[in-house]
């Protein structure tokens, strides 16, 4: 019986990561656009992004979690051709609004971004800003996977996520998956840092070999 029992709870665990924690995350961000100013859409690009662009000739940029498309304006405004997909229907709505109002053009969609064999690459920059540090286990390995195809070689993957930190279960990126990702990408500079409510980030430079 505690075998069966194991075996029940196992698969009730996994089913709530693969398919109800997504559709509660996707809930809740589209509320978060609809219901009030999220606080993670700033506004601004960070300098972060400011200093790679100013070191990085324009090419293609694909920007997972856009929201409404802040530094995908700052990159087409420097002469990228830009891509944003977000889950949040709301923010793809303001994106496109502000794309159209600015004169310029972009690949808006809504969408997955552990779900990428729709978009056809290559791209010189994926930019994630606080998406892939939210995404269950099997997502960030569905996520890694597209990101990988997408890039071209020496193409950069330019990532600021949250840390963990804490007892289990910890929200963000444990040390060990960082080393993992070393074992297929290459760390090219990485910048750790606190968020504006004191918890341990870290910008990541990654570059596809």
């Amino acid at each position: 019986m505690a075998i069966v029992y194991f075996k029940g709870k196992r698969r009730s665990c996994l089913v709530f990561e693969k398919y109800l924690m997504p559709f509660l995350s996707w809930l809740s961000f589209n509320l978060w656009y609809v219901l009030r100013h999220p606080p993670w859409d700033t506004g601004i690009s960070p300098p972060e992004l400011l200093s790679f662009i100013a070191q990085a000739p324009p090419g293609r940029a694909l920007d997972l979690g856009c929201g409404t498309g802040t530094n995908l304006l700052t990159l087409a405004r420097a002469g990228w051709q830009v891509t944003g997909i977000d889950f949040a229907l709301e923010a793809i709505r303001r994106a496109h609004q502000r794309f159209a109002e600015a004169g310029l053009s972009a690949d808006l969609r809504a969408g997955d971004v552990t779900r990428l064999d729709d978009l056809s690459g290559p791209f010189d920059l994926a930019l994630d800003i606080g998406c892939y540090h939210s995404l269950s286990a099997s997502s960030r390995l569905d996520y890694r996977r597209g990101v990988q195809r997408l890039l071209r070689p020496g193409g950069t993957w330019l990532v600021y996520a949250h840390l963990a930190q804490g007892r289990p279960p910890r929200l963000g990126l444990e040390e060990s998956e960082i080393a993992a990702l070393c074992q297929s990408l290459c760390l090219a500079n990485r910048l750790d840092s606190l968020d504006r409510r004191s918890r341990p980030a870290a910008w990541l430079t990654f570059v596809n070999e």
